[in-house]
């Protein structure tokens, strides 16, 4: 399938996904830390540089209204030798109270209470850094959770205003190529999560694109270990392409790691608590999509980049190719 409209010279086009912990505890914080050059910040741009994607999704970035965090952000990765030029952000879902006890723990304006756990309004959104111009967005963050097809959300919940969607999801176009992309609650610390990460990947079965698509973002569910259930995720792995991306290194398997069933090579986030390491992060692109190669960034310790990889995040950095041709 040919990806007309990209870059003639382009040899490949690197897709990236990546929780890089850019939040912080308030709004404008994570704008102070990038103004004072931040060593965690540092090291993020570090990596993202090192990687060199095309196209980066972002799933853990406070948005501000003028955008002057990420604007903050893209200079900085300029200064490390990549610049992305093209930008988009939007609000979502995550700290944004509706006056409700969303939990019903008979509290209201807690974390839990918001339409996505978060501190406040645009905590820890999604944002998408690409060097090609970004294209038209459909925007399904505010679709409501009882008006998904098949849902599981729970009875009793204020279904007339709960959303879907813990964080956003998008369709956005960069060139021909759709870019589904999310970033799903995980599937613990209260009994709807699990029900909801499912359906916030479920949600894609229905707005697949004929078109050239990639699926991408933060699934938060491992195939084989943790908490989730991993169905809807199965069910998307069958209608695209997973090329299973593995790190160069994994940390030895004991401890927490013990008793896991899946590939370590596989996995995308570090925890040092049970169930242990997992694989939450996804590119998915169509079947018709030729990919030339995939990896997630985990180096061995002696690696240069070991450091800011460290530094930078207890999630690991997810890359894909794809031939332009």
């Amino acid at each position: 399938m040919c990806l007309l409209g990209l870059p003639a010279q382009a040899d490949t086009l690197r897709l990236a996904t990546w929780d890089p912990g850019l939040s912080r505890k308030g709004p404008g914080l994570l704008l102070r830390d990038i103004a004072k050059g931040d060593p965690q910040v540092l090291a993020a741009a570090q990596v993202i540089a090192a990687t060199a994607p095309d196209v980066i999704v972002l799933t853990a970035f406070d948005w501000d209204l003028e955008g002057r965090a990420l604007a903050a952000f893209q200079a900085v990765l300029a200064d490390q030798g990549h610049p992305m030029p093209h930008a988009f952000a939007a609000l979502g879902n995550r700290g944004m109270q509706v006056g409700l006890d969303l939990d019903g723990d008979g509290r209201m304006g807690r974390p839990r209470d918001a339409q996505g756990y978060g501190d406040f309004t645009g905590s820890a959104g999604l944002a998408i850094l690409s060097r090609l111009p970004i294209g038209d967005v459909a925007d399904h963050t505010a679709t409501l959770w009882r008006d998904m097809p098949g849902n599981r959300m729970p009875e009793g919940g204020q279904a007339d205003m709960q959303r879907l969607s813990s964080s956003s999801h998008w369709d956005v176009q960069v060139g021909p190529l759709h870019l589904l992309a999310m970033a799903a609650t995980p599937p613990a610390f209260e009994p709807r999560n699990i029900a909801r990460n499912h359906d916030e990947a479920a949600f894609w079965l229905n707005h697949l694109p004929d078109a050239p698509f990639a699926i991408i973002g933060n699934l938060n569910v491992d195939p084989q270990d943790g908490d989730g259930d991993a169905a809807a995720l199965r069910a998307l792995q069958k209608v695209t392409q997973d090329s299973q991306p593995r790190g160069a290194w994994q940390p030895p398997q004991d401890g927490p790691n013990a008793g896991q069933k899946g590939d370590p090579a596989l996995d995308t986030a570090e925890y040092d608590r049970a169930p242990g390491n997992l694989r939450l992060d996804y590119i998915l692109p169509a079947q018709g999509l030729t990919v030339t190669g995939s990896g997630v960034v985990w180096p061995a310790p002696e690696d240069p980049l070991a450091q800011a990889v460290a530094t930078a995040s207890h999630r690991h950095l997810v890359w894909l190719d794809l031939d332009p041709e």
